[in-house]
């Protein structure tokens, strides 16, 4: 028990240490006026002693012995003149370290968070596959905050007390060493339960974390799904459920209050008796003539001012611990080996010129969970492939491999005989446009959104894509037209609307590979229409992958591809698998007794 209770202050010390050289590079940049700002709390916190120094003269010559003058023949007032000078410039110095701390905090916090950001675009689709929102929000903007306030807080603070400490600690000795000797005993004492609480909450902390990021997960839940808990009448049931919430993070507020609330009291008791056996002693002192009233009131008056932020670092010390927590969990996800990267010798892909093969591909999201069994496939440049089947069988996966949103588990994808993990992800995905079936626009205007695929697209590039993309009379028919607000998500757009911006954005990329992922499944009959024009204008001269749900949709392309339950189990024209009799017939079949019903 006793080598375990001495690693524990140690472990703390080497949080500390590691929370500060992991944040080093980000304070490097400003480190002139970091100093500045640290050295400026050097006298703000040695004036307290100056101040606590200055009153034994005064009590001994001006009060005690009625004296008109003060040591050195001094005027009366010079000593209260003093103290008003000393505070002022202290004054000054605490706003000019605070100045200073705002900026190059704010500084840092913002590299930091650029630096979060890009590792978070660059993250893998497993990667938003497993997190939620509120705790991307969490990483990216609630711990960075967290992490530098606390940081050059702390630094402030330990800095200033530090110097101030030390100050005091010699105008005790040297007004009274006996006296001396029982503050810091008691100031050890109040301070010794801070290095046996810091693993009893820390698992209390972890979960507060998580619990605040699942508020803020319910919350984008709630504002993206509003429609659908209107028309499901889901508002008590949402309401609930974020009280259930609520209520967890309340019983962890208590938890964490039970677990740290004690430590003010408990310090105030420690304390409160320190200052009565100094007061007892100090007036046995007196008596004797060892120490001079003068001598006890500038004591006192040190000990009051070392004492009183002791009294509250309790309160403190669950912040201090947020923020190292804030440091770690923004350095764990930073230094998190991204799955999915260039290779050292990669090269630049060239432009397709003769065919993409899958190479006895395998694929699962999680070990021994295989969701693509052996996929092999030749596809020619030019070429129109789609993928049909059951839902869940693999057709989403197997072109989401192409890009490399996920990286295959086994044998290979070539383009032109290039396995593509030996090419930069850069000059592989500038070869794809991909249209999902719920495309992503950002908030801003339509030509925002379209410049996308090629940010130094000419006028003349623009209005042939609108052309293309059957947007034109859409466009016109707008009082901004391209600078129209589309909304957070596009939400002032139609589903139809928001597909052909989307396809007008790939005929702008003007990639020769493109990708299509049910385009076209969740919009009526009419927009269907207008899509499937867009859509077939964007496929003319290039290699096409198309993910359909209605067969119809596909019937003209150059090879169909059924995948069921994670193989291929059919694959050519539409006319001789019909003539097969196999499952994509049966299939065809479903879809047509469904029409005509």
């Amino acid at each position: 028990m006793a080598s375990s209770d001495k690693e524990k202050p140690s472990i703390s010390k080497n949080q500390f240490i590691l929370s500060y050289k992991r944040m080093w590079p980000f304070v490097r940049p400003y480190w002139g006026r970091a100093l500045l700002a640290t050295l400026i709390t050097i006298p703000i916190g040695s004036l307290d002693a100056i101040i606590a120094l200055s009153l034994k003269p005064f009590m001994d010559t001006v009060l005690l012995e009625k004296g008109e003058q003060t040591p050195f023949n001094l005027p009366l007032y010079i000593i209260p003149a003093f103290i008003v000078l000393f505070t002022i410039i202290q004054s000054l110095l605490e706003y000019g370290s605070a100045y200073l701390n705002t900026w190059v905090g704010q500084k840092i916090t913002n590299t930091l968070k650029e630096k979060v950001y890009a590792k978070l675009v660059r993250s893998d689709a497993s990667f938003i596959d497993q997190t939620s929102s509120g705790s991307v929000a969490f990483r990216c903007d609630t711990d960075p905050n967290q992490a530098c306030a606390g940081l050059l807080n702390n630094l402030k603070v330990f800095t200033t007390r530090v110097f101030s400490s030390i100050s005091l600690i010699c105008v005790l000795f040297y007004t009274s060493w006996q006296l001396a000797i029982i503050t810091i005993i008691v100031l050890g004492s109040a301070l010794y339960p801070l290095t046996r609480i810091r693993r009893k909450i820390k698992d209390v902390l972890q979960r507060t974390v998580l619990a605040g990021g699942l508020i803020l997960t319910t919350l984008n839940e709630t504002f993206g799904g509003l429609k659908t808990i209107s028309s499901y009448n889901l508002e008590t049931h949402q309401t609930n459920r974020f009280s259930e919430v609520l209520r967890q993070m309340f019983k962890l507020t208590i938890k964490m209050t039970q677990k740290t609330a004690w430590l003010s009291p408990m310090m105030h008791i420690i304390i409160s008796v320190g200052m009565a056996l100094t007061i007892w002693y100090g007036s046995y002192l007196i008596k004797s003539g060892i120490i001079t009233p003068g001598d006890f009131v500038s004591f006192m008056t040190a000990m009051l001012m070392l004492y009183t932020p002791v009294k509250n670092i309790g309160k403190n010390f669950t912040s201090v611990q947020l923020s190292f927590m804030a440091i770690e969990r923004v350095f764990d996800f930073i230094n998190e080996p991204q799955r999915i990267t260039d290779k050292k010798d990669a090269v630049s892909l060239p432009k397709i010129s003769r065919d993409i093969v899958f190479d006895h591909v395998n694929f699962a999201y999680k070990p021994d969970v295989p969701v693509l069994k052996d996929i092999s496939l030749h596809i020619k440049k030019g070429e129109k492939v789609a993928f049909v089947g059951n839902s869940g069988g693999g057709k989403t996966t197997t072109v989401n491999l192409i890009p490399r949103f996920y990286e295959v588990s086994s044998g290979a994808i070539r383009i032109d005989g290039t396995d593509i993990r030996d090419v930069t992800l850069h000059s592989l995905r500038d070869q794809i446009a991909v249209v999902f079936q719920d495309n992503f626009l950002f908030s801003g205007t339509i030509r925002d959104n379209i410049l996308l695929g090629k940010a130094d697209a000419t006028d003349a590039e623009i209005q042939n894509a609108l052309k293309c993309a059957c947007l034109s009379d859409f466009i016109s028919s707008l009082k901004k037209g391209l600078d129209t607000e589309i909304g957070e998500r596009g939400t002032l757009l139609s589903g139809g609307q928001k597909q052909r911006i989307a396809i007008a954005r790939a005929f702008l990329k003007n990639a020769p590979i493109v990708i299509l992922d049910e385009a076209t499944s969740a919009l009526d009959n009419k927009s269907e229409a207008i899509v499937q024009q867009a859509i077939d204008n964007l496929m003319q001269d290039r290699t096409v992958f198309v993910i359909a749900h209605r067969l119809s949709t596909v019937q003209n392309a150059d090879k169909i591809v059924v995948i069921n339950e994670g193989k291929i189990v059919e694959q050519g024209s539409h006319e001789n698998l019909i003539a097969e009799h196999g499952a994509y017939y049966a299939l065809y079949q479903a879809q047509f007794k469904t029409r005509t019903a």
